[in-house]
Parts: structure tokens; sequence; C-alpha cells
């Protein structure tokens, strides 16, 4: 796990988003599985809120589970695939609300708007109580893109991975998330312990 202390990035562990998912999967609201795909999504894909109101079916290939994620703020467009958790789900919930025509947008409001920024903190600040997550500074959702990243640079991504999978133009971007984890420390020194001209 990365060593949070001194760091501005907030991020969710990987029990803390497990536990988001089962808190939405449980709730009885009529929007869960709407709500369960953004979140599973943005996840995936290290989506802004922004970038998830505007994903459009055309956006969406669901015979390969890919989808086209137009990055803000200077980031690189890219094509992410998904995995079979989140393409069911996502395919579940645009057949369940109906959504034929490429133009429309697949995260919708109550007012079939694109859902909006607010809405998706009010959702994250809602789960996040429900699933138990003390640390009130990560109910943002901008702390999905953090956990994405830091997840992703634990699970063995190089640097060059991460900074395309994240649309980042330029690499110093990406390397805030890979900060000591504790497997990259163990890899460290095991090097060490390798280099028998070490005394």
């Amino acid at each position: 796990m990365v060593r949070n202390t001194g760091s501005k990035i907030k991020y969710f562990t990987q029990n803390e988003m497990k536990r988001i998912f089962n808190a939405i999967e449980n709730s009885p609201t009529s929007h869960s599985l709407r709500d369960l795909a953004i979140f599973r999504v943005a996840y995936r894909c290290g989506l802004r809120a922004s970038e998830i109101a505007l994903i459009k079916r055309e956006d969406y290939n669901s015979n390969k589970g890919e989808i086209y994620c137009q990055r803000l703020k200077g980031s690189k467009n890219n094509t992410i695939r998904l995995d079979t958790k989140t393409k069911d789900i996502l395919d579940k919930h645009i057949e369940c609300s109906n959504i034929i025509l490429d133009s429309e947008v697949i995260f919708r409001s109550q007012e079939n708007n694109p859902i909006s920024r607010q809405t998706l903190d009010y959702l994250i600040k809602k789960y996040c109580l429900l699933a138990a997550v003390e640390d009130k500074s990560k109910h943002h959702f901008h702390s999905i893109k953090h956990t994405t990243a830091v997840h992703l640079a634990e699970s063995d991504m190089d640097i060059k991975e991460l900074q395309w999978w994240l649309g980042h133009k330029v690499v110093s971007n990406t390397e805030i998330y890979f900060q000591f984890t504790t497997r990259q420390q163990e890899r460290m020194y095991t090097k060490l312990d390798e280099r028998s001209e070490m005394v």
C-alpha cells in the first residue's frame, strides 16, 4: 500500500473501494444499477466526474467491451477495455435504461440530463458513509481517479503504461503515483540482497 503520509493525494484502499461497490449494490434505490456502473467505469478508466458525463453510447463498443474516454484538462483521449464485471454491469444499465441512439449520454440524471459533477459528489459522499469510509477528506469523486492510479502503480504497471492509461501528456503528472509502495520497497530490498558486491 502507498504510504499516504504528507501527501495531498487522497485515494481509497482496495478494501475501501470494495466496500463502496458493495454499498452501492446493496442500496435499495432505483438508481443503484446506474450508480454502480458509474463508479465501476470511473474506477476502471480513471475518469473525472466531468468526463463521466461525456460518455455517449457511440463511445462504448459493447462487442469488445471498450470505452473511448474523452479526457479533459489537457489529457489525451484513449480507449480502455473494461473488466468482465464492469462490462456486464454497464451492459445491463444500458439495456435497462433503454439507451439506443449513438448520441445518447449513458449516465443521466432523473431529469434525463447528463449527470452533473454535483450529483456525483453527492453520491460519493452518500456511499462513503454507507461503506464506513471514515476519512472524510476522501469523500470526493476525484478520489476515484487517484485510487485508480495508485492501485495500478501497485500492480507492477510501469510509469509509461500508467501515463497512457490515465491520459497524461506529461510523465511528471504520473510520477506522483509512484511513491514507494510496499511492493516497490520489497523489490528494492530484493535487488539489494542480490548484489553480492555490497557489504
